[in-house]
């Protein structure tokens, strides 16, 4: 028999009554029964009942058994009575009746419990991760990371594609976040850069003519943290195909997500059409550039019910330059109880409030109730009502002004309405294509224009394009917004040099910057490069949608916390004085109590 085991937790069956068996595993609980001790037994495959009753020479050793100690338990297979059968794990027919038992690993006092369901501070769960990793939710969640990693590489060989590795250590590059610096202990004073993206290297290697190519890629890119974000690092299947346009990259990856999703979506309705939505209507009709179509609310423009009318607020505000009124339509939503709820809710969010309109049956038809409707008149309340399609029993609400001032907030207010209100559906993957992002965008502040997006998108009409005002070029950029994510981001690639130069002079770099930071590249670019693009698909946030979590450190291993920390292994750490020493550096970091210390000599 083997040292450690015969069978897993998870094999063993009727077929396997009266044979000798060795398990290994985790002690997941000791019960005791009227002097009869059950001690469940939990491997990686899952769950074994084994017993042991005075009778059994190891009755002693099963006694001193707790929580979390591995062992190694020798027994003979039994048949549960029918009347104790447990349904609920495939081993629930039979148990093992303990002979002998071996600890591999006693532990000690556990800071959380792996047996049950216990919420702990996240704080405690990531410092002991290894314990946290040992519970039945987490063991499911990444295994289904596995599965899904598995899954699009398999998905991608059968698209035609080969999987290469790009290096690690690399230049810095301006790919929209801060890099990771590493310093060199052969050249000092310089530093490579952990890759944000293997964005460079997957173009050169259509350059080098290998036309299919992805990657499971880690990414490194030193961000500030979300829910939905990790501050360090993070896996992306990575993608770059040769002699295309944007709509080949979407029919190549839509079957490849479609799949992915239908097979471990756990039934959920995974949505056949995915509708191409440029930035600007995304905007204008979701506030945000990753909607969740899950939410059928589609904002839209009134500005010409309120210009001239009675409500003066909105009335003098669209008198300025550039401003309009949004109205979010909230089916359902008619009762001055919920028109009052969201107006509070606009308050805790900054704002005064929100103008509302709610509809109601009357003697002899329907009215129109609120403050907006006595101030702006019948007429205008009806046209309002009849632009966004409502009746009795639905409201509207209001918000003004410069749209990149409010669009976001009325995104998030969009997506309250449809929470409130039962609209959004919870079963249902919905995505879109998110198109025609600019590329170029304006600091309110400096006034300088700068890359919206990718620098090394091609722009929409080439050359010309970049003639005229660099706020109007769209670039061949595109996302894919799954349920108010972004699931996929990627471009069609600038292959041609002085387009690039061109490119990268209306943002302010000379040519002598763009050959210094990307000469690699552009020096490629001279030698015959190919029409190419492709994209990125994030996976520890798909397989977060998939997990139907809502925070990406459920989903990762061993994560950083919110701080950027990784408790476990106690990173960031001091370097020691002879590490820096190799690497002629010197810290010149003011401690708290140094700068404490300089503000009161200031003060």
């Amino acid at each position: 028999m083997h040292r450690y085991r015969s069978h897993t937790c998870a094999d063993l069956r009727p077929e396997h009554v009266g044979q000798e068996v060795r398990l290994a595993g985790w002690v997941h609980r000791v019960r005791d029964h009227g002097g009869i001790l059950f001690v469940d037994l939990r491997d990686h495959y899952g769950i074994t009942q084994c017993l042991a009753d005075p009778d059994s020479p190891a009755f002693a050793e099963v006694e001193r058994l707790r929580a979390e100690w591995c062992v190694r338990l020798d027994g003979v297979v039994k048949a549960r009575d029918p009347s104790l059968v447990n349904p609920k794990i495939p081993t629930g027919e039979v148990e093992v009746f303990v002979r002998a038992v071996e600890v591999l690993g006693p532990a000690g006092e556990l800071p959380l419990q792996v047996f049950g369901d216990q919420d702990y501070p996240e704080e405690t769960r990531l410092r002991f991760r290894f314990l946290d990793l040992r519970r039945e939710s987490m063991q499911r969640k990444m295994v289904l990371r596995s599965d899904v990693v598995r899954h699009l590489r398999e998905a991608m060989w059968g698209e035609g594609f080969r999987e290469y590795q790009t290096p690690i250590i690399t230049a810095s590059s301006p790919e929209g976040a801060r890099d990771f610096l590493v310093p060199s202990r052969l050249h000092p004073g310089k530093f490579y850069a952990l890759p944000q993206a293997p964005q460079q290297f997957k173009q050169l290697l259509m350059v080098s003519g290998f036309d299919r190519y992805f990657q499971i890629a880690p990414c490194f890119r030193d961000e500030d943290p979300r829910a939905d974000r990790s501050p360090t690092d993070f896996y992306q299947l990575d993608m770059e195909m040769s002699f295309v346009e944007q709509e080949d990259v979407f029919a190549t990856m839509e079957p490849v997500i479609r799949g992915l999703f239908e097979r471990f979506g756990g039934g959920r309705k995974v949505d056949a059409d995915w509708p191409r939505i440029s930035y600007r209507d995304a905007a204008l009709w979701y506030g945000t550039d990753k909607p969740d179509l899950r939410n059928p609310i589609r904002m839209q423009v009134v500005s010409e019910h309120f210009r001239g009318s009675g409500f003066k607020v909105f009335a003098s505000l669209l008198e300025q330059e550039g401003t309009e009124v949004r109205a979010i339509p909230a089916p359902g939503g008619g009762s001055r109880a919920f028109c009052d709820r969201m107006n509070a809710w606009a308050q805790k969010e900054g704002l005064p409030g929100m103008g509302y309109i709610f509809w109601r049956e009357a003697e002899g038809g329907m009215e129109a109730a609120g403050p907006v409707a006595k101030n702006i008149g019948p007429e205008r309340t009806e046209a309002i009502r009849a632009q966004l399609g409502l009746g009795a029993g639905d409201a509207a609400f209001f918000l003004g002004g410069h749209p990149e001032r409010f669009e976001r907030i009325a995104g998030r207010a969009r997506v309250v309405i449809g929470d409130e209100l039962g609209l959004t559906e919870t079963d249902r993957f919905a995505f879109a294509w998110i198109v025609d992002f600019p590329m170029y965008e304006k600091d309110p502040e400096t006034g300088k224009v700068d890359f919206s997006h990718n620098p090394f998108s091609m722009p929409q009409g080439g050359m010309e394009a970049l003639a005229g005002d660099p706020l109007a070029v769209l670039g061949f950029q595109y996302d894919l917004a799954c349920n108010g994510y972004e699931l996929v981001s990627g471009a069609i690639r600038n292959h041609k040099p002085e387009i690039m130069f061109r490119a990268f002079e209306v943002a302010g770099y000379g040519r002598e910057e763009v050959e210094r930071r990307f000469g690699g590249m552009v020096n490629a670019f001279r030698f015959g490069a190919p029409p190419h693009g492709g994209c990125a698909m994030g996976i520890d946030r798909a397989v977060m949608l998939l997990a139907g979590e809502e925070n990406i450190r459920e989903v990762i291993l061993f994560p950083m916390n919110q701080r950027a920390e990784d408790l476990l292994m106690g990173a960031p750490s001091e370097p020691t004085p002879q590490q820096l020493r190799e690497l002629g550096l010197r810290v010149a970091v003011e401690r708290p109590r140094e700068r404490e210390a300089a503000d009161r000599a200031e003060a």
